[in-house]
């Protein structure tokens, strides 16, 4: 039994956060009950986005609420913070935390804690490329998923309403840098739902659409294998998309990219999906890092040379004990995310106990990725799947891991809905911006009025 009351901080509400949260959650009930435990997660998103399902809810496959878990209903046992951990002082036990209630007024929080768990994971990887910054649209969140696919709709709306024939050109260009999961899987999806959408443009044909790939090694999708990649880039040149390997993104200044090789393309969509980073909040503590600015974590999930500290996920380098290389580190994925949680939300209950803990090994099962509507490719235990079977095991494997029963009908609701009756080509790109018509109306301005109109 625990001795005294202990806090625990969870800090972020990714993989590692929600699920560690919901493991002590389930292993402390007791001591939950009896307020011998706190458990606080601090977390900029109050939902837990499954980041697998963006590619399908870009394509529109899925609604978007359904990608995302919302902590409070899953996490009720505990205390769940919406805001930003700016710093962590483990030598003093305290997180430094801006909530939205102290962001406008410029104040910080602090957060005492007994145990902590830094689970922030990672950011968008970018280079000091001109342009990118202006141009380029990121895919890692729920929010960018839906904002692209309202890029690429408008576009078309673009292309179809205008005669000049430059911009026609440039909007029907799509460019999406990075040939790993999330830039092969956000092209092949938002490809196939282009060329569906276009049969409802009386002057737009999926053939005058450009889809490029730009990735800078010599290979894509190499969680697959060399042989399924090489498989993958045959299907996407069948489809007419350009797979340009050993070539590098210069600039898109200008709303023109610039290839390595010397190419070209005049476009209004740049898709940045060229790997990811540690989360910034690693260097504000006093936690030992790797050269790569990820913490320094054990087998057990501890962090080196810090009692009471723990890592898991995309910003942790966790020794693969499985591994042959002694200094072989787990792969960044949801794969061993979840699973780590598992580990650490014991190993922590172990600890409050006074247990022994458990080491981390997980043998890595495979890759399943999709390429569009009943096209995919998958290398699980061995065994490589092509065309539909590899996608129908890339549904299946991702239904039974997305969170929460409730989340497994909606999407399989919405699986079979998708099935019965046509896509939906609808763009909300007024979404992004919802006080626009009601600022313009409130200056006196009606947004379709030609007078008033910017």
């Amino acid at each position: 039994m625990v001795k005294e009351r202990a806090r625990i901080l969870v800090v972020g509400g990714g993989y590692v956060g929600m699920y560690t949260a919901l493991r002590l959650q389930r292993k402390l009930k007791a001591e939950l009950r009896r307020g011998e435990i706190e458990i606080t997660v601090v977390t900029p998103d109050p939902y837990m986005t499954y980041q697998p399902f963006l590619p399908e809810a870009a394509a529109g496959s899925i609604s978007p609420r359904h990608v995302v878990v919302p902590l409070r209903r899953v996490l009720d046992q505990c205390h769940v913070v919406v805001g930003e951990a700016t710093a962590v002082d483990h030598a003093a036990r305290t997180a430094t935390v801006t909530t939205l209630a102290t962001a406008d007024a410029g104040r910080t929080e602090l957060f005492g804690y007994d145990e902590l768990v830094l689970a922030p994971g990672s950011v968008a990887r970018t280079l000091p490329i001109p342009g990118l910054a202006e141009y380029g649209i990121g895919f890692k969140t729920v929010e960018e998923a839906i904002g692209l696919r309202n890029h690429v709709i408008e576009q078309m709306d673009i292309a179809s309403s205008t005669r000049d024939p430059a911009i026609r050109d440039a909007a029907l260009t799509f460019v999406f840098v990075g040939g790993g999961y999330a830039g092969v899987e956000a092209l092949g999806e938002l490809e196939d739902m282009a060329r569906y959408a276009a049969r409802y443009y009386h002057n737009v044909r999926a053939e005058d659409m450009r889809w490029i790939l730009v990735e800078a090694s010599d290979r894509i999708l190499p969680e697959v294998g060399a042989d399924m990649g090489r498989y993958t880039v045959t299907q996407l040149r069948r489809r007419n998309i350009q797979v340009l390997l050993g070539t590098r993104l210069e600039s898109c200044a200008d709303r023109v990219a610039v290839l390595s090789d010397g190419q070209r393309f005049p476009t209004r969509t740049v898709v940045w999906t060229a790997g990811v980073r540690p989360h910034p909040l690693l260097v504000a503590t006093d936690l030992p890092l790797t050269d790569r600015g990820k913490l320094r974590c054990t087998a057990q999930l501890t962090v080196e040379g810090a009692e009471h500290a723990w890592g898991a996920g995309d910003a942790a380098a966790v020794p693969d004990v499985t591994a042959a290389d002694p200094g072989a580190r787990t792969a960044p994925n949801a794969q061993h995310a979840v699973r780590q949680a598992r580990v650490l939300g014991d190993n922590l209950v172990h600890t409050l106990r006074g247990e022994p803990l458990d080491t981390y090994r997980h043998a890595y099962a495979g890759s399943v990725a999709s390429l569009g509507l009943h096209k995919g490719v998958a290398q699980v235990y061995g065994r490589r799947l092509k065309g539909y079977p590899a996608w129908f095991m890339h549904r299946v494997y991702h239904l039974s891991r997305v969170p929460t029963v409730n989340r497994k009908a909606r999407v399989l609701a919405e699986w079979i809905l998708s099935g019965l009756f046509k896509r939906e080509i609808v763009s909300l790109g007024s979404l992004e911006h919802p006080r626009a018509e009601f600022e313009l109306a409130a200056r006196g301005k009606h947004p379709h009025d030609p007078k008033g109109s910017s």
